[in-house]
């Protein structure tokens, strides 16, 4: 375990690359920022974390993560706001987040306050690459892996755990079409859909481009056992508004991801007075709701796009239009309302950000 004072070496690059971005053409998730946090773990315990210039990573043809998956990550971002204050959101559930995979996922954890450190010092240090612009952001990504050189199949005795942070744009440039998947499965009951795995992701590719490939930019997956509930969108979570109340899938069983934008979401709409449900949601629940017109918004909310406002559902051979963006009281005020704390336009009665 570290120590709970987390002592981090800098080894500061000699000449920053910002002046190499342009700004007006900003892919997400292809620049990156000049330095990097590496920390390893062995012999039982965390090294001292390292900053350094952001770089590529040599690996042994035999490491543990690339045969057997040992992998997880976590998502993030870091706003400048109009009084030029940086602010991270709500970094400390992504630590425990993180610790929650970890455990699953058989690997060391990190203490909550010093992963949490550990991107204040990185984004300090690279403080001048997080956007001034409206809807710009610097994406976080923390990750971990095996590193082990050996081919066995047993939990690593080594690993690595490292922070890059980009600047980034929107991630979605237009409202979202979505299909609800009936054949394929994002996760099982007592698999790893909790764990922000990276073999979660690798293994929805594919369906999600059978998907991309009928018009659509994401998939709702469904429950694995009778595909009758609806789960997750593949990069976010999703929340309805059906007859004035907000309702999306509870996290009773271990195949969602427990988002926190989500929980974001759900504990502003109850403070704004909404009536909010956690449950189980039926596929064919959600499509009478459109059909008789009590549902008014559809959204996902996950780090990457906050918001992504779902335009419009596929479901076997029909396509179903919801309700047009600008009748979508909740969801627009609530986008506004959480981009508004990021940046310190509004006041973060919940203490949800950190300064940097």
């Amino acid at each position: 375990m570290l120590q709970d004072t987390i002592n981090i070496k800098i080894n500061q690059i000699e000449e920053s690359r910002i002046n190499q971005v342009d700004w007006d053409n900003l892919p997400f998730g292809k620049v990156f920022s000049d330095h990097m946090l590496v920390m390893d773990y062995d012999n039982g315990a965390w090294k001292t974390p390292e900053i350094m210039p952001f770089g590529t990573v040599p690996f042994h043809p035999a490491t543990s993560a690339i045969h057997y998956g040992q992998s997880i990550f976590e998502g993030l971002k870091a706003f400048r706001g109009a009084d030029g204050e940086i602010r991270v959101f709500r970094a400390d559930m992504n630590a425990k987040r993180f610790n929650e995979s970890a455990k699953r996922m058989c690997m060391p954890e990190i203490p909550v306050e010093n992963f949490v450190e550990c991107i204040r010092k990185l984004i300090e240090l690279d403080r001048n690459w997080v956007p001034d612009r409206e809807g710009y952001s610097l994406y976080i990504r923390p990750f971990m892996y095996a590193t082990d050189e050996f081919v066995g199949i047993r939990p690593s005795d080594k690993y690595k755990f490292l922070i890059f942070t980009c600047p980034v744009g929107a991630y979605y440039a237009e409202p979202v079409k979505v299909k609800i998947e009936e054949y394929y499965t994002r996760a099982a009951e007592g698999g790893v859909g909790r764990a922000k795995a990276a073999g979660n992701y690798a293994s929805s590719l594919y369906p999600a481009k059978l998907a991309q490939e009928k018009g659509f930019h994401q998939l709702l997956w469904t429950d694995g056992k009778t595909h009758e509930y609806i789960e997750e969108s593949g990069t976010m979570n999703v929340m309805f508004l059906i007859d004035g109340k907000l309702i999306t899938p509870g996290e009773e069983n271990d195949t969602i991801l427990r988002g926190i934008t989500k929980r974001s979401v759900i504990e502003v709409a109850k403070k704004w007075g909404y009536e909010v449900e956690e449950r189980r949601v039926r596929v064919d629940e959600v499509l009478q709701a459109i059909r008789d017109g009590r549902l008014t918004e559809c959204f996902g909310a996950g780090t990457a796009a906050t918001i992504a406002h779902i335009e419009k559902i596929g479901y076997r051979d029909e396509i179903f239009d919801l309700p047009a963006l600008e009748t979508r009281e909740f969801s627009n005020r609530m986008s506004r309302y959480l981009t508004d704390i990021k940046i310190g336009a509004e006041t973060d009665s919940f203490g949800w950000t950190m300064k940097v």
